[in-house]
C-alpha cells in the first residue's frame, strides 16, 4: 500500500486481496493464512476475532498502567484485519462499514443506542 493513499483507500486495497483469497477466487489454504482461516469457516475467523478483541482490551489496560501505547495499534491492526475477513466471506467489505458510520456522523451516541431500543421493541411487537 503506498502511504499516499487515504485510508479507505487502504482499506479498500487490502480488502481486494483478502477477496482474492477467497475459496470462490481459488484461495489456497496452504499458500495463504487468509485462505486458510477461510476455508476453516466462520468458527476459524470469528475464534481470531475474539482473541484479537481481546489483546486489544489488554494493551489499552496495560498502557493504563504505563505501557506502551503502540501495542494498542498493532492489536487493534489485528483486529481489524480478521474483521475484514469476516467481512470478506459474508459479501461486505470495508465500505459498508465506513457507510453506516457516515450515516450515524451528527447522531448523539445516546440517540443511537435509544434508536435501536424503539427498533428492537418494534420488531418483538412484529413478531408477537
Amino acid at each position: 500500500m503506498c502511504p499516499n493513499t487515504n485510508s479507505a483507500d487502504s482499506l479498500a486495497a487490502l480488502a481486494a486481496v483478502i477477496a482474492s483469497r477467497l475459496p470462490a477466487h481459488g484461495g489456497d489454504p496452504e499458500a495463504s493464512y487468509v485462505a486458510r482461516l477461510l476455508h476453516k469457516g466462520p468458527d476459524a475467523f470469528l475464534k481470531k476475532i475474539g482473541e484479537e478483541a481481546t489483546e486489544v482490551v489488554m494493551a489499552a489496560k496495560d498502557a493504563d498502567h504505563g505501557g506502551d501505547t503502540s501495542k494498542i495499534v498493532y492489536e487493534v491492526a489485528d483486529l481489524w484485519f480478521h474483521s475484514m475477513i469476516a467481512l470478506a466471506h459474508y459479501g461486505l467489505s470495508p465500505a459498508d462499514v465506513i457507510a453506516e458510520l457516515l450515516r450515524r456522523e451528527g447522531t448523539s451516541g445516546l440517540e443511537e443506542k435509544a434508536m435501536r431500543k424503539v427498533k428492537a421493541r418494534e420488531a418483538q411487537g412484529d413478531a408477537a
